[in-house]
């Protein structure tokens, strides 16, 4: 007997790809520049070469925190979405009773339904170790900036100063790069929950996520504000 439809198999393989096409396009194709992220990654260098001309250093240690602190929310969010999916699979004949007696009828199999949770569970478990990774990462990036040699009044930053700039830049980078793919997560995970009541709303929600994140990356009024030029 089958445990899945054919629709069902369609939806999640569009998922799948959804998710992997979407990563190829906003980090590795010739549109990824152009995109939300990447520009936001140019201003970490933009942000780092500033810290370096500064004696003191309290704006950049009050930004790293603030970073920080949205990581581990993120993070413990994603452990607590876990433990409440595991919850589930503990009480799955109770859970399906209740579906059923919904008005849209939702027809499941117990074996079907679990499927679908540990699903769910392996998606917020993939972005909890991005958010936690990048927490360790922006971490690291601290650790850089105190690491950066001081500015003296009067003196241009010398190379090993710079290149001192510029790790803590492309750590910071990469910090956020595995914070983005975590959010990134969270989002598909908001479109992965329309399977848990049909495979054409699993393939409509997915969709929908997907021209949304878009938008977000290279038509949003965020992206347009990094376009606005210096006014007279």
């Amino acid at each position: 007997m089958e445990v899945f439809s054919p629709a069902d198999y369609v939806a999640l393989g569009f998922f799948v790809a959804a998710w992997i096409g979407y990563k190829i396009v906003v980090e590795h194709s010739r549109w990824a520049e152009q995109s939300l992220n990447v520009m936001m990654n140019n201003y970490r260098h933009v942000w780092m070469a500033r810290m370096l001309e500064r004696e003191l250093r309290i704006v950049d240690t009050t930004i790293m925190a603030t970073l920080q602190n949205g990581t581990a929310f993120f993070a413990s969010t994603s452990l607590i979405v876990i433990g409440g999916a595991l919850a589930l699979l503990r009480s799955t004949d109770e859970v399906l009773n209740l579906v059923a007696d919904l008005p849209f009828g939702l027809q499941t199999t117990r074996l079907a339904w679990e499927l679908k949770v540990i699903g769910i569970v392996i998606i917020f478990g993939y972005a909890f170790f991005k958010f936690s990774w990048s927490y360790r990462l922006f971490n690291y990036a601290a650790i850089l900036i105190g690491a950066t040699p001081a500015a003296e009044k009067g003196r241009a930053p010398d190379v090993p100063a710079r290149a001192a700039a510029a790790r803590a830049g492309q750590m910071a980078v990469v910090a956020g790069r595995h914070f983005n793919r975590g959010q990134r997560a969270f989002f598909f995970a908001l479109a992965y929950l329309g399977w848990f009541l049909s495979p054409y709303l699993f393939f409509f929600s997915t969709a929908a996520v997907l021209v949304v994140m878009a938008r977000r990356q290279f038509s949003s009024e965020a992206r347009a504000a990094l376009d606005v030029r210096e006014r007279d």
